[in-house]
């Protein structure tokens, strides 16, 4: 008989396209993973991926049983949360994804909070893009997700958070940009590579103002960026968010509000009717006073130099 975990893996391989971080997504190892796809398609007599040693890629058959692998996990989770749901919604276990510009700077500082205010609940915390967080919430994979708007969510439900404006980022060693053409007068700017969504937020603070040139570099973290930045390579944009979390570290860099760039609005989305919404608005309610403690404990965001 076809197994959910079977499933499971199916639509983890679909989704990434690739054995070793569909592993990942599923928490096993490869060779499981492997094995169990084989199962599966020698029980349904069909070929199901095409693997070669550049590609993977599903079959025409194999892309009509994922959708229907989708929807049968789903209905799967949603009885097992339904029935979690009668017994108490705030127990049992809470698959929280977030985006890698929000989830360091926001949640280590509130997961003890969070495990006072629900101590029978269990949360897992995953940190991906938010494409792939929007597929794995409506795939099942995820109960809620941390992500940053303005992003296409379809019909997800959403609680807004706060909004997240910017800091300009420059070598601390360089003349204090002055005014509001502080961004104008920084030299290159350096941003996140493309698929951060931050690198499409951060061109959008200051709408038709912000031109990066196609050989510009782009890095894969924040961290990445301020190393580049302290060498002198360039400018780049922060989040308050992670300024206030301490994100620039030791590193030589001068901090440089930016108040009239356009923020990004950090919320939390979960798939429309969960049983859960209760427990969702609460823990985005304690996301809320944590950020706002946060800001209240390190006063205004001020240029250090």
């Amino acid at each position: 008989m076809v197994t959910l975990r079977q499933l499971r893996f199916l639509t983890a391989v679909a989704e990434t396209l690739n054995f070793s971080r569909a592993a990942d997504l599923c928490f096993v190892t490869q060779p499981t993973l492997s094995a169990g796809i084989k199962e599966l398609e020698d029980r349904l007599g069909v070929q199901l991926i095409e693997r070669t040693r550049r590609s993977v890629m599903l079959t025409p058959v194999g892309t009509e049983i994922t959708a229907r692998a989708r929807r049968l996990l789903l209905d799967a989770a949603e009885i097992e949360t339904l029935a979690q749901t009668h017994r108490n919604p705030f127990e049992g276990d809470l698959k929280l994804g977030s985006i890698p510009t929000i989830g360091p700077y926001l949640l280590p500082r509130a997961l003890p909070a969070i495990r006072r205010a629900f101590p029978d609940l269990r949360v897992y915390l995953r940190e991906e893009m938010t494409e792939s967080l929007i597929e794995g919430l409506n795939a099942g994979r995820l109960d809620l997700i941390l992500i940053a708007l303005p992003f296409e969510t379809g019909a997800l439900e959403i609680l807004p958070l706060f909004e997240d404006g910017y800091h300009l980022a420059s070598p601390a060693h360089w003349p204090a940009p002055q005014g509001a053409d502080a961004l104008t007068q920084s030299g290159q700017l350096m941003l996140l590579e493309k698929g951060h969504c931050l690198q499409r937020h951060a061109l959008e603070a200051y709408p038709g103002r912000i031109v990066t040139a196609e050989d510009s570099f782009a890095a894969t973290s924040l961290t990445t960026l301020i190393a580049m930045v302290s060498e002198g390579l360039g400018v780049t944009l922060l989040p308050d968010l992670a300024v206030t979390a301490g994100v620039a570290g030791a590193e030589q860099v001068r901090l440089t509000p930016l108040p009239d760039a356009c923020p990004r609005r950090v919320v939390l989305a979960w798939r429309p009717g969960s049983a859960r919404a209760e427990v969702f608005r609460k823990l985005g309610a304690l996301l809320q006073r944590r950020q706002r403690a946060a800001l209240a404990e390190n006063g205004p965001l001020a240029d250090p130099a």
